[in-house]
């Protein structure tokens, strides 16, 4: 479970999102997609049944391609081709000092950018949040930022999303505090309108890439996989009930942070406070990933489970002060082979069902008292579960870390409590203040190479 809500992101969602006017999600577009009541046994076997329309109030939109590396603009990189393209230094643009200010360090790196091109939004976005996919060897590190466009035509700064490396060794991954032209702010890793009830939205962006390595050398960072994802998700305290549609479940290591308790408390003050890591670790062993024994050699060989400890040290955010950072799980997902990451919303329970249905399980956000969800024994103001399948009767199947063992770690949740803590922007807390949710957020991670059937579920959700 997560230490209790710091004023930066969380804050972020009761300010921008609750704000949010119920309606202004924008139009509805027709989703090309279905999703089987009883799939079929054989994983790539398209999902059959009615298609659906969703009214969405997201919009995703991610770089991946080699057309789509060659059409950004470049100073010093270059597009490379092959099972997975991406982008890497070609030629320095340039050297720049750069001061860690984690470690009070100064150095001095060659850098080399790349500027997408203009993404207009389908959904005029109270909201942003971009993730990044991402291979960066010893010596090399890079920094994603995102400029945007008002709805009434004036631009924002240059704001850094994030800045970071797989390792720790050469500078601290971190968020940066304190952007803000007065109309919009980034707390850690969201993008937000400051006052959304003005109608003032995010209407357009550009993402800038910047890669850096240690000068003289050989050395690129290759990023795989550059997106954002903008929302305007309407401000509700409840939200409708959906109708049951799947029963399968899907076979997910089961691993609690709570065994965890007082191990490296340099990051995040322990187990306790790993939510976020421990379920990026469930699903990233799902599709297979595994870490060396060289790897896990830092970890105190009498601690159960190093993998979840190796979790948390590299999804650790050094200014945020934890491992909670959306796109820093997603991207140390994709440190593993064959593994890519993002962060989206979702809008409903039959969403998540099609993703099960195609073998896909995925990591959401929701906060609550603990009356409001049975069976959980505790509340909180904010926690990450991994959400594993659905019971005959539609109730949740979820692999929630916060539970006092491995054994312990399969709960079933009612499906109605469930969607509403997940989906909701708003909800009174234990004093009866109005405090934010997370409106839907998960991070999903799945294959670089998805079989037909994944490709069809997440394009149903809006993810390509």
């Amino acid at each position: 479970m997560s230490r209790a809500e710091q004023p930066s992101r969380r804050t972020l969602l009761a300010a921008a999102v609750a704000a949010a006017v119920a309606g202004s999600a924008g139009p509805a577009v027709a989703v090309a997609g279905t999703r089987p009541d009883n799939p079929g046994p054989h994983p790539d076997t398209p999902a059959a049944g009615p298609a659906r329309t969703t009214a969405r109030s997201v919009d995703n939109r991610a770089w991946t391609t080699y057309t789509d590396w060659r059409g950004g603009t470049a100073q010093g990189t270059r597009a490379v081709a092959g099972a997975r393209p991406g982008v890497v230094i070609a030629a320095p643009a340039g050297t720049v000092d750069y001061r860690d200010p984690h470690t009070g360090k100064t150095s001095t790196w060659e850098y080399a950018t790349w500027t997408s091109p203009v993404h207009r939004l389908a959904v005029p976005s109270t909201e942003a949040i971009a993730s990044w996919n991402a291979h960066t060897p010893a010596g090399t590190w890079l920094q994603v930022e995102l400029r945007g466009t008002y709805s009434d035509g004036t631009d924002t700064p240059w704001y850094v999303m994030g800045r970071w490396a797989a390792g720790d060794q050469d500078i601290r991954r971190t968020s940066v505090d304190d952007q803000t032209d007065g109309r919009s702010t980034v707390w850690t890793d969201t993008f937000a309108v400051d006052d959304p009830a003005t109608g003032l939205r995010l209407t357009s962006y550009r993402l800038r890439l910047t890669l850096y390595r240690k000068p003289g050398t050989k050395l690129t960072p290759t990023v795989w996989r550059l997106g954002a994802m903008g929302s305007d998700v309407p401000d509700r305290f409840t939200v409708p009930a959906s109708t049951p549609g799947l029963a399968e479940e899907l076979i997910v290591p089961r691993y609690s942070q709570e065994i965890h308790k007082g191990q490296y408390p340099e990051y995040d003050n322990g187990g306790e406070a790993w939510c976020s890591p421990t379920s990026s670790q469930m699903i990233i062993e799902y599709w297979g990933g595994r870490l060396s024994e060289e790897q896990l050699a830092w970890v105190d060989p009498s601690y159960a489970d190093p993998q979840v400890c190796h979790a948390a040290r590299y999804t650790y955010d050094y200014q945020y002060a934890g491992c909670g950072n959306w796109p820093f799980n997603a991207a140390y997902a994709a440190t593993f082979k064959g593994l890519q990451g993002v962060v989206t919303r979702l809008g409903s329970l039959t969403d998540l069902e099609t993703l099960i249905a195609a073998g896909i399980p995925a990591i959401t956000s929701q906060s609550f008292l603990a009356s409001e969800l049975t069976g959980a024994g505790y509340g909180t103001s904010g926690h990450l579960m991994t959400v594993i399948g659905f019971t005959a009767d539609g109730d949740v199947i979820a692999n929630d870390p916060a539970s006092p063992s491995n054994e312990a770690v399969r709960r079933v949740y009612r499906r109605r409590e469930w969607e509403n803590i997940w989906l909701r922007t708003k909800r009174y807390n234990a004093s009866g203040k109005v405090v934010s949710g997370t409106g839907g957020v998960c991070y999903l991670y799945f294959p670089a190479r998805p079989t037909p059937r994944q490709r069809m579920a997440l394009a149903v959700v809006g993810v390509r």
